[in-house]
């Protein structure tokens, strides 16, 4: 199994509440959702999960899809969450179920909708019915904030999304605050920028596309013109963060309905990412520069100021300390592939 514990320095989930509390999680067959559920099982939680689909395991659910329970159906059936919730008797739920790709929101968006945004309601409004949820965190996404004219993004601004993937996690972002402020439901919402890290095996995302591309001799192919500066959280951090928020809600009532970027504060542009991920193959292999990307938000980079300052949360990795680890992860899972 991956392990994807973080650096002493760093926190670390509280044994004592994790430990036989049960937790459901929606979307735990996706990337981020596979490391927070590799983290619940270690702190020996209850977990139990909401499948649509049946999807071979990744390399990283593959260490825990033994030590989980199943619960099939869809995120926007809402009688199906009810029922998970109730007859597992749920704690925590943990709803990162989306459709999760720019591209495909832009083909598809009334699929994207109904997974974003009608999922989100049925998630929020079973757990209104349920007697045990004591806190819920809800995914949402630093693209929910659109086009700002002032950056870094903070909590307090306005949302203002346009392309359909951005407003289908703006919406589902206020459907959650809805709920805590006008229901009392223990909710509270997370935006974080790009995840990358060990096991994203979907190589047309910026990371794992790159990186395979210079560890197997070939430029990597750049969709957008290289300039679009982004936020890159390592995965281990983002699935730590939402532990962490967890805790936290369950102990303090007043969290409820808030909002929290989680950021390393160390925006990039593509070229930069580029740069840092060819130092770290040890490749001099320059990129091909599509610039043909469409529908996509030029600048994106969030402020994690009142995570530190409430929560007292920090990231536990630098972008340069997890690409070595990431790089590290794929030349393993690249040669364990090609047999070599």
């Amino acid at each position: 199994m991956w392990q994807t514990f973080p650096m002493p320095s760093s926190w670390t989930p509280d044994p004592a509440f994790w430990r036989h509390r049960v937790v459901a999680v929606t979307g735990a067959t996706g990337f981020l959702g596979s490391h927070l559920v590799e983290l619940l099982v270690a702190a020996g939680t209850e977990v139990v999960i909401l499948v649509r689909d049946d999807v071979p395991p990744t390399a990283i659910s593959a260490g825990w899809e033994r030590d989980v329970s199943r619960v099939r159906g869809a995120v926007e059936d809402q009688s199906t969450v009810e029922r998970m919730l109730g007859e597992y008797r749920v704690s925590v739920l943990f709803h990162l179920a989306a459709q999760s790709q720019v591209e495909v929101a832009n083909r598809n968006p009334v699929s994207t909708f109904e997974a974003n945004i009608a999922g989100t309601w049925s998630v929020l409004e079973a757990s209104m019915r349920s007697p045990s949820i004591e806190a819920v965190v809800l995914a949402s996404s630093d693209k929910a904030y659109g086009t700002q004219p002032h950056l870094p993004y903070t909590e307090d601004m306005e949302l203002r999304a346009v392309h359909p993937y951005d407003v289908s996690k703006a919406c589902a972002d206020l459907i959650g605050q809805s709920y805590a402020k006008t229901f009392g439901l223990s909710a509270a919402v997370t935006r974080c920028g790009n995840f990358f890290g060990p096991g994203d095996t979907n190589w047309a995302r910026l990371v794992p596309g790159v990186v395979r591309d210079l560890l197997e001799g070939r430029r990597p192919v750049i969709r957008s013109d290289g300039s679009p500066t982004r936020d890159y959280l390592y995965v281990v951090d983002g699935a730590l963060a939402y532990l962490q928020l967890a805790e936290a809600l369950v102990k303090d009532a007043s969290l409820a309905g808030e909002v929290f970027n989680f950021s390393t504060e160390s925006p990039l542009s593509v070229l930069d990412l580029v740069a840092l991920i060819k130092k770290t193959t040890k490749s001099s292999l320059e990129p091909i520069i599509r610039a043909e990307a469409t529908h996509e938000i030029a600048d994106q980079y969030l402020s994690a100021a009142k995570a530190r300052r409430v929560l007292a949360w920090k990231p536990a990795y630098t972008v340069e300390e997890a690409l070595t680890e990431t790089v590290d992860w794929y030349r393993e899972y690249l040669r364990l592939q090609s047999g070599v």
